[in-house]
């Protein structure tokens, strides 16, 4: 284990980034200053739009064109924002590396994983061709892959968690001091999160190497972070040890962070939610940052902006009104923490899906995608579906709404034998679009970016009943049940939040009343307090409406939140299943062990 001591190899000194505009300077990041040592882990956590990832791209001299940083980067006696671009492309990889969210940004889709590997590796040595394909082959086992052929295959021949670790093995290439890492494990599902952070710090740990952890997924800094640095609106407004932030926060917005992430071992009655959205630096210029959305905020708060100062040893925190609300804030989180009552799954209401053995082959594909998978599901009940990638989850739910055909076994949904929806009267589909609906995962690839909310939302309306009265009436009311005002419906999708978007995405879906909504991974790519107000939206709706679900995720904690009964899928077959809290609990099949394994062990290391 590296020991962490001596002075910060980096630090970060009120570092404030802007982006020059005729009409005045838009400020983007306003007050960030932070250090790190050799050996430690330091993460920056915040929600979109906080200025995380653009302070990491600052540190490494890669902001936008037209962005520029002021304020001080020191490392090694020299402040990287005024080095030229030659000295600080000597730099990079040199002496400090950086890990994308997304690894086939950093990966050529043009080469062959040994040749990224090998155009990474120092330039100072000469090596013949197959001492530096040794060398390579060394770097990919370093990280876990010990199968020379990956070496001859293109980025896009590997599976996520594969071509995130040939981009590990590329910014590690030439030996770093630092690493900074943005989102590296965000879009993994979590057993394949849980591999490529361990293969992180155990590198780190041999290398006695820097890390610099970017994430809006507070189990992931928690469970790696040495110290942790809470940003909001483009301020720091909280740092401290991760074990005594996580214990005890001491700024309102990280508290809220805190209870809006569903926890790993116990259902809640309702996660809390921090209301509104995160401003933009500019928006908050001499006030408390997160004033507006705070319920503790006062006219202190409003009239200036607090300053960052240390409230408890190794402690800061900007809320000036700490020590009045501080044992507030304890009790909050006491009552937000109570364990609910695991639903009963129902056995007497009417069996709504029905799958029999169902089975997809993809033609080219040597293995199938579903092999044999029955599953059913009742009215009005909420069934989970968890697996890593690969696993069949999102295969069976295109095939339950017609974008797939099975190969072979039955489907049959309210009474229709729904194994082949183009072969099915029109009559029969229209009546499945009217049982079924489906929300996917990225709401704005899912509505049209010319087209107003109010234009989407009445083409499902009329879709479904050409002879519908009173739509206006009928869209203002779908509006309404999700959350949103009906003056959302004169907006395009792209002056949306995300939450907002999926919000809309959800509402297309109610437009046919369905008895039944399929929702693949709809709350992954949104940042936790957003996750929080959609989980508890989908509870609402199903109180108010009698409304199914099948929920399909990866995230054991999202599951166990909002389902009543799991299946566990594994390499297309069901492996597990049962009453959610009890296959949580005491897992029986040796797959979904690793599984909660992988999820307690995130959480909670």
């Amino acid at each position: 284990m590296t020991t962490v001591g001596g002075e910060p190899i980096l630090e970060v000194e009120d570092l404030r980034i802007e982006q020059p505009r005729r009409e005045g300077a838009r400020t983007i990041v306003s007050s960030v200053a932070f250090s790190v040592r050799a050996g430690e882990t330091v993460g920056i956590v915040g929600e979109s739009g906080s200025g995380k990832s653009l302070t990491a791209r600052a540190i490494m001299g890669l902001l936008p064109r037209g962005v520029a940083a002021s304020g001080a980067i020191r490392h090694d006696g020299r402040n990287l924002l005024e080095l030229s671009e030659p000295q600080l492309r000597s730099l990079r990889g040199r002496r400090i590396g950086l890990i994308m969210q997304d690894p086939f940004t950093m990966l050529n889709p043009l080469q062959r994983c040994g040749q990224i590997l090998a155009e990474s590796l120092p330039s100072g040595r000469s090596m013949g061709r197959r001492e530096r394909r040794l060398e390579v082959a060394r770097r990919l086992a370093e990280v876990g892959i010990h199968d020379e052929t990956v070496l001859d295959r293109y980025p896009f021949q590997l599976s996520g968690g594969m071509s995130q670790r040939v981009g590990i093995a590329a910014a590690l290439a030439r030996d770093p001091e630092i690493l900074i890492a943005d989102e590296p494990s965000t879009a993994l599902d979590v057993a394949t999160q849980q591999e490529i952070l361990a293969v992180i710090k155990r590198l780190q740990d041999a290398r006695g190497m820097a890390l610099v952890l970017i994430t809006h997924d507070l189990r992931v800094a928690f469970s790696i972070c040495d110290r942790i640095n809470v940003l909001y609106a483009g301020s720091l407004i909280e740092a401290g040890e991760a074990a005594a932030l996580h214990s005890e926060p001491l700024h309102p917005y990280t508290q809220g962070l805190l209870l809006s992430e569903p926890p790993s071992d116990r259902r809640v009655q309702r996660l809390m939610t921090i209301p509104g959205a995160v401003p933009t630096a500019d928006q908050v210029t001499g006030s408390c940052a997160f004033a507006s959305r705070c319920q503790w905020a006062a006219e202190e708060c409003r009239r200036s902006a607090p300053p960052l100062v240390e409230v408890a040893p190794g402690r800061l925190s900007a809320c000036a009104r700490l020590p009045e609300i501080r044992s507030e804030m304890a009790d909050l989180r006491d009552v937000a923490l109570v364990e609910a009552e695991a639903p009963v799954p129902s056995a007497g209401a009417a069996l709504l899906v029905e799958v029999r053995d169902v089975r997809k082959v993809f033609r080219g594909a040597g293995v199938p995608a579903l092999d044999g998978v029955s599953i059913e599901l009742r009215a009005g009940e909420s069934v989970g579906i968890v697996g890593q990638s690969g696993s069949g989850k999102t295969t069976l739910a295109r095939i339950l709404v017609g974008l797939e055909r099975a190969s072979a076994g039955s489907i049959t949904i309210d009474g229709v034998p729904a194994d082949d929806w183009p072969a099915l009267r029109p009559a029969d589909r229209r009546r499945l679009r009217g049982v079924v609906q489906m929300v996917f995962q990225d709401p704005y690839s899912s509505l049209n970016p010319m087209r107003t909310i109010g234009w989407t939302l009445r083409q499902a309306i009329t879709a479904h009943d050409r002879a519908a009265r009173n739509v206006d009436a009928q869209l203002a009311d779908l509006l309404r049940s999700v959350g949103l005002s009906p003056d959302y419906a004169r907006h395009r999708p792209q002056l949306l939040s995300g939450g907002e978007r999926q919000r809309v995405a959800i509402a297309r879906a109610l437009a046919v009343r369905p008895r039944l909504l399929i929702c693949d991974e709809p709350v992954s790519a949104l940042d936790v307090s957003v996750q929080a107000q959609i989980l508890n939206l989908f509870d609402e709706l199903r109180a108010e409406r009698q409304i199914a679900y099948l929920f399909i995720t990866h995230d054991l904690a999202v599951v166990r939140q909002v389902t009543d009964r799991v299946y566990v899928m594994h390499r297309g077959r069901v492996v597990e299943s049962g009453a959610t809290s009890a296959v949580l609990r005491d897992p029986h099949a040796e797959y979904t062990r690793t599984l909660v394994a992988a999820s307690s062990t995130t959480a909670d290391r």
